[in-house]
C-alpha cells in the first residue's frame, strides 16, 4: 500500500470532520494536539484539539482576527463589503476594545431580560400555528424562526421588511450552491438595508438594540465621511452597519442549531426528558450542556499568528490560518470527566462553546435565554413530542463551520 502524503490525510481529515466530528476530533486530539488539515475555504489550517492549548490560544493577543494578518494565498474566506466586515470578528485591540466597550453599553444584561416576555409570546405563537397539523418540521417552523424575529425585533427591523430580511439571512446562512448568485445579492441588499435603517433610527429612533447604538455612537462624537473614524472614541459607519450585521449572525444560526441540538438531545433520553419537563434549573443545564456536548459552533472563528508561535510543542508559523476545535475542547477527558457523555449534573466551567477571552461571545446571554425559553413553551405544550421519521433518517449539515440539524421532523 502506498503512503499517503500529508496533502491527502490533510483532505480526508476535512471530511471526516464533516461526516464524523467527534469521532475523528477524539482521535486527533489523542494523536496530537495540533494537526495540518484543509480548512474549510480549501486553504490549509492548523487544528488545535486540547482544552487547555485552545483556552490559552483564545485569549492570546499574538492569535489575531485582523485578515490583513494572513499570509497573502493562506487565507480565501468569504468577502464581505466594509460596510458589513468592519465588525467584532476581524478586529484586535485596540479596535476591538474601543467598539466592544460602547457596544456593551448598549447591549446590557436589562435589554436582555426584557426580551423575556415576547420571547415567550413569539414561541407561543408559532406553536399555536402549527398545533392542528400534530406535526412539523421543528426547524423550519419553529426553532428556525423564533430567533429571526427576535433578531428583528431587538433592531427594530420593521414589519414590512422582515420577509425580505429573512430571505436574505437564509441566502447567506444556508447558501445554495447551484445558485451562487442568491448570496452575493443578499450581501449587497442587506449592505444597503442597513445602511439605510441606520439613518431611519437617527432620524426617528425607538426603544431598540440599533437606535441605542446609533446613539452611543452621536454621544461619542461624530466621526469622519465615507466611513472613516473620527477622533477615534466613537464607531464608524461602516462599524455601527457592521454591528447590526453581526448581531444577525451571533443571533440567529447558533440560536437555531442550539434549540434543535437539544431537542434531539432529550429526545434521545426519555428519562432526562421526563425530568426537564418538571425542573426549571434542570431545563436551563440540559441546554448548558449540550452546548458544551453538541454546541452550534465546532470551531472558534479563524485566527492569524502575528509571530511564529508554539502550541503543544508545534510551532505554528506567522500569518497562517489556525482554527481552534471548541467542540474538541469541550470533550477533552483532561478537562472533563467521561466527556461523551450527556450529564447535566457535571461541572460545565470552562467549557468554550461561546468562547473565552475578550472574543467571548457578547449574545451568548440572549441565545440561552431563547433556547431555554422556547424549550420550555415547546415541552409544556406538546406532552407526548416525538421524533416523526426514524432516528437513523436524520442528517446533519455537511459543514466544519456549523454544527446542526438539517431538519428536525416531529409529531405529538
Amino acid at each position: 500500500m502506498q503512503p499517503i502524503d500529508a496533502a491527502s490525510r490533510a483532505e480526508s481529515v476535512a471530511e471526516s470532520l464533516v461526516t464524523d466530528p467527534h469521532g475523528t476530533l477524539a482521535a486527533l486530539r489523542e494523536e496530537s494536539p495540533v494537526h495540518r488539515i484543509t480548512g474549510p475555504d480549501g486553504r490549509p489550517a492548523w487544528l488545535v484539539t486540547r482544552h487547555g492549548d485552545v483556552r490559552s490560544a483564545l485569549a492570546d493577543p499574538r492569535f489575531s482576527l485582523d485578515k490583513r494578518n494572513a499570509l497573502p494565498g493562506h487565507y480565501s474566506g468569504f468577502s464581505l463589503p466594509p460596510a458589513l466586515d468592519a465588525n467584532l470578528l476581524n478586529m484586535d485591540p485596540p479596535d476591538h476594545t474601543r467598539v466592544r466597550r460602547l457596544v456593551v453599553r448598549a447591549f446590557t444584561p436589562g435589554r436582555v431580560e426584557k426580551l423575556r416576555g415576547p420571547v415567550r409570546a413569539i414561541a407561543d405563537g408559532l406553536l399555536d400555528a402549527v398545533e392542528p397539523g400534530g406535526r412539523t418540521d421543528l426547524l423550519t417552523t419553529y426553532a428556525g424562526r423564533l430567533p429571526l424575529i427576535v433578531i428583528c425585533e431587538l433592531l427594530g427591523v420593521p414589519e414590512e421588511d422582515r420577509p425580505d430580511f429573512r430571505s436574505w439571512v437564509d441566502a447567506l446562512l444556508t447558501p445554495d450552491p447551484e445558485r451562487p448568485h442568491l448570496m452575493k445579492e443578499a450581501v449587497v441588499a442587506m449592505t444597503r438595508f442597513f445602511t439605510g435603517l441606520v439613518e431611519r433610527k437617527r432620524a426617528e429612533p425607538a426603544d431598540d438594540l440599533l437606535s441605542d447604538l446609533v446613539r452611543v455612537r452621536d454621544d461619542e462624537g461624530e466621526d469622519g465621511k465615507d466611513g472613516e473614524e473620527g477622533d477615534g472614541r466613537g464607531l464608524s459607519r461602516d462599524e455601527l452597519t457592521s454591528l447590526a450585521f453581526l448581531v444577525v449572525l451571533a443571533g440567529y444560526e447558533p440560536t437555531v442549531h442550539l434549540i434543535g441540538n437539544t431537542v434531539l438531545a432529550l429526545l434521545d433520553r426519555p428519562a432526562l426528558l421526563r425530568r426537564v419537563r418538571t425542573d426549571p434549573d434542570g431545563l436551563a443545564a440540559a441546554v448548558d450542556e449540550v452546548n458544551r456536548w453538541d454546541g452550534p459552533y465546532p470551531m472558534a472563528i479563524r485566527r492569524f499568528p502575528v509571530e511564529d508561535v508554539e502550541i503543544g510543542g508545534v510551532t505554528v508559523p506567522k500569518g497562517e490560518t489556525v482554527l481552534l476545535s471548541l467542540a474538541a475542547a469541550n470533550r477533552d477527558p483532561r478537562r472533563f470527566p467521561e466527556p461523551d457523555r450527556l450529564d447535566l449534573d457535571r461541572d460545565r466551567s470552562g467549557h468554550l462553546a461561546m468562547g473565552h477571552g475578550i472574543h467571548h461571545c457578547l449574545a451568548a446571554p440572549l441565545a440561552r435565554m431563547e433556547a431555554v425559553i422556547a424549550l420550555e413553551v415547546l415541552l409544556n405544550r406538546f406532552e407526548k413530542l416525538e421524533l416523526d421519521v426514524p432516528r437513523a433518517e436524520l442528517r446533519w449539515r455537511p459543514s466544519m463551520r456549523a454544527r446542526g440539524l438539517i431538519s428536525l421532523p416531529v409529531r405529538w
